[in-house]
């Protein structure tokens, strides 16, 4: 079984952008991308963006890309190879379910000596949502896989090497937000189509009982009246390696 219901990512996908997704993640995250390529002394001609949840990103790289080719991560396999010298990609990479096939084919669509950079999260994102999730399985009285895995920022890099990349760099934007309640988390990642989209996850909606044990085992966690959840962007960038 794959990890991820791609069709039901799809469809989360798409009822975050019907009610407005929140991009406070991923604008983060793109504008970092845009400061690290401002210190890259080349110039790039054609550009494939991956992530298209703000369509003003594409109009952004246009300012210092000549061509720019926006789409979404499910798009992957239509790529032609050696049709770009630079690839960005801030959207979607976490839940494909072959990772490292996904890296090989943005390789081979990219020329040679040329760019491949972007964020994911990753690392110990949302823990307070992690001990809030086995807080509701405890009054079940079963697991059930609830919260996506992330991967490490050397587990990363070591990825980007075996899809043939050279000189990968994977840094860590911990970023920390406060909630008030646990509504209020899980209203942001429905947002941000982020919610569980696990094939093994289970069907059935939390029981009243185990809702208001994770709403008790997330707010239990408040300092200050909010309750500081963490999210960790593993920021990345290698080249495709030079002609011989």
């Amino acid at each position: 079984m794959e990890i991820f219901d791609e069709k039901q990512g799809t469809l989360r996908r798409h009822r975050a952008m019907r009610r407005g997704p929140e991009l406070f993640l991923h604008d983060r995250a793109f504008d970092d991308v845009i400061e690290r390529l401002e210190i890259v002394r080349r110039p790039f001609a054609e550009a494939l963006l991956i992530g298209t949840l703000n369509p003003d990103w594409r109009g952004r790289l246009l300012e210092r890309v000549e061509s720019v080719e926006a789409i979404d991560v499910d798009a992957l396999p239509s790529l032609e190879p050696g049709s770009y010298d630079l690839c960005i990609a801030v959207e979607g990479l976490d839940t494909v379910n072959d990772l490292k096939r996904a890296l090989l084919t943005i390789r081979f669509a990219l020329k040679e000596d040329s760019l491949f950079i972007g964020a994911l999260p990753g690392g110990e994102t949302l823990p307070a949502l992690r001990a809030a999730m086995r807080a509701a399985d405890e009054q079940v009285g079963a697991a059930s896989p609830r919260v996506h895995p992330r991967i490490e920022p050397a587990a990363l890099a070591g990825l980007l090497s075996d899809a043939g990349f050279a000189i990968p760099v994977v840094d860590v934007d911990r970023v920390e937000v406060g909630y008030r309640n646990f509504g209020d988390l899980v209203r942001d990642l429905r947002s941000m189509g982020a919610t569980n989209r696990l094939s093994a996850r289970s069907r059935s909606p939390l029981t009243r009982s185990a809702a208001r044990a994770a709403a008790a085992a997330f707010e239990a966690q408040s300092s200050d009246g909010r309750v500081r959840e963490r999210f960790d962007i593993l920021h990345f960038a290698a080249w495709t390696p030079a002609a011989q």
